[in-house]
Order: C-alpha cells, then structure tokens, then sequence
C-alpha cells in the first residue's frame, strides 16, 4: 500500500502543478493582442490539460479511492479530518472541470475575464493545497 501512497502523491503533485500554471497560462493569454501569441497560449493550454494536468487528477482520484477503500474498513471510517479532505478534493475537481470551461472560452475566443481576474483564480487551488496538507499531516479533526 505505500507505493499505492507514494504515487498517489507523485501525480497528486503532477496534477497541482497543471492547477497553479493553468490559470498563470490565462493570465498571460487575457495580456495577450497579437494573434501569434493567442495561438501560442491555446496550444499550450490545451497540451498542459490534456497532457498533464487531467490524467494527473485522474490518477490521484483513483490511486486516493483505491486507498480510502483500502483504509476505510479498518480506521478511518470515524476520522472528520478524511471527510473535509475528501470534500476539498470534490472542490478541486470541480475547479478543475471549470478551467476546462475556461480553456473552451479562450479556445473559441470567447474570454470574458481580465488578467487580474485570473491572477485571484489562480490563488485558489494554493488555499485548498495548504488546508489539504495540514489535514492530512497533523490530522486536526
């Protein structure tokens, strides 16, 4: 079970990282004016959500239920800390599934948020990161 952990948090990492750089890339592409550099953020937004970032959140889902099904019948069945985990976790995907609306947007020139919008969207996931890890770690509830 602790390569199942040990990979669970690699692509949880992999997944973080398309969640912080995502909405950087729609603070860069909201700048942007000419059309070389508009093609050039589509292209690499497009790589970085279907290349990294989503198969990093669905690894990180399925390696994370593997383990709560693997855990959940033997501790944690009574542990609040899990549950706010698991709640910040649907929050995340959510966010996720709303960049992928994003992405759309600006995929058929349809953005309708300024680059300082996007610069407070990115904070978010930092947030849920932080209150994931203390949960996890020091287990306060």
């Amino acid at each position: 079970m602790l390569w199942v952990k040990a990979f669970h948090v690699i692509f949880m990492v992999t997944w973080f990282a398309g969640l912080f750089y995502l909405p950087r890339l729609f603070v860069y592409h909201a700048q942007s004016s000419d059309p070389i550099s508009i093609e050039r953020f589509k292209i690499m937004e497009r790589k970085l959500f279907y290349g990294i970032m989503t198969p990093g959140g669905i690894i990180t889902a399925v390696l994370g239920l593997w383990m709560l099904f693997e855990y959940a019948m033997q501790a944690y069945t009574e542990s609040l800390w899990l549950y706010i985990k698991l709640a910040l976790t649907i929050v995340l995907i959510i966010y996720h599934g709303y960049c992928w609306k994003l992405l759309q947007d600006f995929k058929f020139d349809r953005n309708e948020h300024s680059h300082v919008w996007y610069r407070w969207f990115n904070e978010f996931p930092v947030l849920i990161l932080i209150a994931i890890i203390i949960l996890v770690i020091v287990k306060p509830v």
